[in-house]
């Protein structure tokens, strides 16, 4: 007698059968054309879904999703979202190793509104075209079957192969999601999601998610415990002193934080800081007359250069800056450097949080001006890129887009119809676009 097969995985076998996909479609178009139920080429699960989403109204041929939260409501709202302060553990476990295993991993609400939507870059632009995105609701009443909604709405873990979603247009991708619970109370939190190809909808796949689902539950539990602990008076853990690190983003002056405490620096201070990091990038050090070079613009200054050095590491202290080449001789963090990660890794979202603005953008100094332009045309081009109209929305804002007609031009071709932002965004282009230009 042959085991029951698990109803809950798309493909038992780890690969769908050479006349899967015919039945499946066969089953769906019967469904939506009314002519007959779906049949038993469709797993129970599946069928129930698609029996669902038929009655709620679903249009089959309708390839996206409504976006809820755009900008600052969806920052506001998922940074006091339960799940924030455990998406280290779902970073670690699953979106670390997205971009090679060629998938994208989503966390939504209860409801179904996607708030982190990380991994993959290459995949998550092509999914951006059907609003997979951040703020979006995959609620399977909205958009039919597909995992994340389905397992909110049967409060299980799920796989959805390719041709099993009920939305035709989103039939190219499978996916597999669990629901997430306050492990206390028991309430219904949101779901972790990966989307893909064909192999999202693996038995392993789901096990890990699952594994995944597990671990932010146990976290969940551990932090509960810890605020009880503490609620009840008991001594707290001792503060960690924080590492050195120096912020120049949206800042006239950058400050730096030492073991001892933060502290504004001076222009210059910043200026030459800030080069100093950047050589230690590139493994390097500086000699005076470099630094004159990249902070007076060719100017003969190397005694000036030299002399608020000096004064820098007493400021600082000798065991952070070095002379003969001048350099650093710690790790020194900025928040230059963590966004540039960030779009590397094709986070964009996280790197628009983290960019305030320009790098130091009252400096004149040819070195800084250097690293502001490369990091703002990076940035950029990454939103450009993503084709995600909440980033492109947050994007435009920032005072060195907010006259870059071809962001806006992209924000309103990626705006849905039904969007109340695009009238604005349309009379800001054409507002720019009948600016008088410089001569």
């Amino acid at each position: 007698m042959s085991p029951a097969v698990n109803p809950w995985l798309a493909l038992p076998e780890g690969r769908p059968g050479p006349d899967h996909d015919r039945r499946l479609r066969a089953a769906h178009e019967r469904l939506v054309t009314g002519t007959g139920l779906a049949d038993d080429a469709v797993r129970s699960v599946v069928r129930d879904s698609w029996r669902r989403s038929f009655g709620s109204g679903v249009d089959p041929d309708d390839g996206t999703a409504p976006v809820d939260l755009l900008d600052d409501d969806l920052l506001a709202y998922r940074e006091a979202h339960p799940l924030a302060p455990v998406m280290p553990v779902i970073r670690r476990l699953l979106v670390e190793d997205a971009e090679d295993d060629r998938m994208i991993v989503a966390v939504t609400d209860a409801v179904g509104r996607m708030l982190w939507v990380e991994g993959d870059s290459a995949l998550r632009t092509r999914a951006a075209g059907m609003h997979f995105v951040e703020g979006s609701r995959w609620a399977e009443e909205v958009v039919g079957t597909n995992a994340p909604g389905t397992a909110l709405a049967v409060d299980h873990p799920v796989q959805i192969y390719g041709s099993e979603h009920y939305r035709r247009p989103v039939q190219p991708w499978s996916c597999s999601a669990a629901p997430v619970h306050d492990p206390v109370t028991g309430v219904l939190l949101g779901a972790i999601d990966v989307t893909g190809g064909d192999h999202v909808a693996s038995p392993h796949m789901l096990t890990l998610v699952r594994a995944t689902v597990a671990a932010v539950e146990s976290e969940l539990r551990w932090q509960h415990r810890e605020q009880l602990q503490r609620s009840a008076g008991r001594r707290p853990p001792p503060l960690r002193r924080p590492a050195p690190r120096l912020e120049v983003l949206g800042r006239e002056r950058a400050r730096l934080t030492l073991p001892s405490g933060p502290m504004e620096l001076s222009l210059r201070h910043s200026e030459l800081l800030l080069l100093l990091t950047e050589a230690a990038v590139a493994g390097e050090g500086r000699t005076a007359v470099q630094l004159a070079a990249e902070c007076h613009r060719g100017e003969a200054a190397e005694v000036t250069v030299r002399a608020e050095l000096s004064r820098l590491r007493r400021l600082v202290g000798a065991d952070l800056v070095g002379s003969r080449p001048y350099r650093l001789l710690r790790r020194l963090d900025t928040d230059l450097d963590q966004v540039r990660r960030l779009l590397a890794r094709g986070a964009v979202g996280e790197a628009l949080d983290r960019y305030p603005g320009a790098v130091l953008p009252g400096s004149r100094a040819p070195g800084v001006a250097a690293a502001r332009e490369r990091v703002g045309a990076l940035l950029r081009q990454a939103v450009l890129r993503s084709r995600r109209p909440e980033l492109l929305l947050r994007y435009a804002q920032l005072p060195e887009a907010r006259d870059d007609a071809v962001v806006w031009q992209t924000c309103l071709e990626w705006l849905p119809s039904s969007s109340p932002r695009r009238a604005a965004a349309a009379a800001h282009l054409l507002r720019l676009r009948r600016a008088p230009r410089p001569r």
